[in-house]
């Protein structure tokens, strides 16, 4: 086997379809695998209906491929990640896969809160599956925090985690870096990925609503706990590594105050 042939699980997710596009751009042969039985006529990528959870065509979709971009992840259901992970790990040996990209979250390692958890054990899976890989580790999409913030608009004010700092990065420059990962050789656990600046959740709410354009009390909430303890000690952030460029900023002025003029 000596063509590359990347596979993106999670193709229709948020990172994932970003992932996708940079890897058909960059002119290497891939295979996009969804849960979906409805698939799009997509040039230049071969998209294979499989479901990780019950293993379902897994060893299927797998036939041929090098490397694998693993961007799946049931955020509603997390312990769904776990029975995924053994189905890829087990479908990947059999195809011979050489190398496995996964995606992970920064602060898996120092916290206890349950998806985080789970985060964690898919890393450990991974690193003792025996099948070359690289995993990175980023902080929070400012989608999935517009996501949070647009579904708050249902009550009367906003919560947040008091004095928990976060660090943005654009899944963009994430979903290039697994790409570039993916195209070299096994890495291992590589340098954490964060936003280009640290900030305090309550300032991502103050200043998503000024460019929404809406109006809600901020309700700063206690989170007790260990979970609590290391949310405020800055844990799920990497100040070090802040290597993103793409700023908060930024993203609030080229998607949510757009939106709220249309």
């Amino acid at each position: 086997m000596s063509e590359n042939v990347i596979l993106v699980t999670g193709a229709t997710g948020l990172l994932g379809r970003e992932v996708l596009e940079r890897v058909r751009h960059a002119g290497v042969p891939v295979r996009a695998m969804t849960r979906k039985t409805d698939l799009p006529d997509d040039p230049g990528v071969r998209w294979v209906t499989a479901d990780l959870q019950t293993g379902t065509d897994v060893a299927e979709a797998l036939e041929g491929v090098t490397t694998v971009i693993h961007c799946a992840s049931d955020t509603r259901k997390p312990k769904h990640d776990i029975p995924g992970w053994r189905h890829l790990i087990d479908a990947a040996r059999e195809a011979g896969v050489r190398h496995i990209v996964n995606i992970s979250i920064v602060g898996v390692d120092r916290t206890t809160y349950p998806y985080y958890k789970i985060k964690l054990e898919g890393e450990l899976m991974l690193a003792e599956s025996g099948i070359p890989w690289t995993n990175l580790r980023a902080t929070q999409f400012p989608d999935l925090l517009d996501a949070v913030f647009r579904f708050m608009m249902r009550l009367p004010f906003v919560l947040v985690p008091s004095k928990t700092p976060c660090q943005p990065v654009d899944q963009g420059e994430v979903a290039d870096r697994l790409v570039e990962l993916a195209l070299g050789a096994p890495a291992g656990q590589v340098a954490e990925m964060g936003g280009p600046k640290v900030y305090d959740a309550k300032e991502l709410a103050r200043t998503w609503l000024a460019a929404a354009g809406r109006k809600r009390p901020i309700l700063p909430i206690h989170l007790p706990g260990t979970v609590g303890a290391v949310f405020r000690s800055g844990a799920l952030t990497t100040p070090e590594h802040a290597v993103g460029v793409r700023t908060w900023e930024e993203f609030l002025a080229g998607k949510v105050a757009d939106r709220a003029t249309r």
